[in-house]
């Protein structure tokens, strides 16, 4: 079996009821991928964590310095776990991850995180142009209701359709019981 890593994308405070930008299931989300991160870090399993900070205040939201973009308490990173700091939806742009995967050999890549729609979707589209193999675990990961052409998009309909794209062709899906069982 070649060299794994967990990859949690942006599972940060502002995701949260009390945060800027509400998802969806996001406290079910955020429980899977504790159990996931937990079964990493007892099988020796390397964790890294992204973390979306905005730059030159052009968002509201992930405020360097701001509560909103710390990481959550149930998957704060332990000592020595590696944070990727992000400024784009891919975890990968400008960014040292790719380094940092390859520095540590791995090949295959369990991805846990948020957004579903958008930085989860852009992380594992270029790990899999990059030729990382991909697994995400779904009911690890979540989003929020979008809205296009004046039709409202409930949260569980983006989230299904995004992981059926990823799942077509750019990941192996699974639910945090079955990656578990696995």
């Amino acid at each position: 079996m070649s060299k794994c890593a967990v990859v949690v994308i942006d599972l940060q405070n502002e995701y949260l009821p009390t945060g800027k930008l509400p998802l969806s299931g996001i406290d079910t989300a955020v429980a899977n991928a504790a159990r996931v991160i937990a079964d990493a870090r007892a099988r020796g399993v390397p964790v890294i964590h992204v973390r979306h900070e905005s730059v030159h205040g052009e968002m509201p939201v992930f405020v360097p310095g701001s509560d909103g973009v710390q990481i959550q308490a149930a998957v704060a990173p332990q000592p020595g776990e590696p944070v990727v700091v992000k400024h784009y939806p891919n975890s990968f742009r400008e960014t040292g991850l790719k380094q940092l995967l390859d520095e540590r050999g791995v090949q295959e890549l369990v991805v846990v995180g948020a957004m579903s729609h958008m930085c989860v979707d852009a992380g594992v589209r270029a790990a899999a142009d990059m030729g990382y193999a991909v697994t995400v675990v779904h009911d690890a990961c979540a989003t929020l209701d979008l809205e296009f052409g004046g039709v409202k998009v409930p949260a569980a309909q983006v989230h299904a359709a995004m992981m059926a794209a990823l799942g077509f062709a750019y990941a192996s899906l699974a639910s945090t019981a079955d990656y578990l069982a696995g």
